[in-house]
């Protein structure tokens, strides 16, 4: 993928994805991020991101492999459902956090 200028780089977009402020250098490309066209895949990408980690630790609770398997899943279905139905507030949300108006609702 062609990196945008004013790119945060791999630390930034790990903070970022986080939930952390980037500083205001980086306002386009955050108003990129949440407003340009994918924004939702992106917003569900980064989420996978993050949850896949917190699912291999749930894969490795004791018990039966099918069993650890079905709990892993679940959180990852759970979550990603969650994103994806809230996804417009928590765009808003980042849009306010990086003092960017939030586009016009058609």
């Amino acid at each position: 993928m062609a990196r945008l200028p004013g790119d945060p780089g791999p630390l930034g977009r790990a903070r970022y994805a986080l939930g952390f402020r980037l500083p205001p250098r980086y306002r386009d490309w955050v108003r990129h991020d949440l407003v340009d066209a994918g924004w939702r895949l992106r917003l569900l990408v980064r989420h996978l991101c993050l949850m896949i980690p917190v699912c291999l630790l749930l894969a490795l609770l004791p018990g039966s492999w099918w069993l650890r398997a079905l709990v892993a899943l679940l959180a990852l279905l759970t979550s990603m459902f969650t994103v994806a139905v809230s996804a417009d507030e928590m765009r808003l949300s980042r849009l306010r956090r990086h003092g960017l108006t939030p586009p016009d609702p058609r």
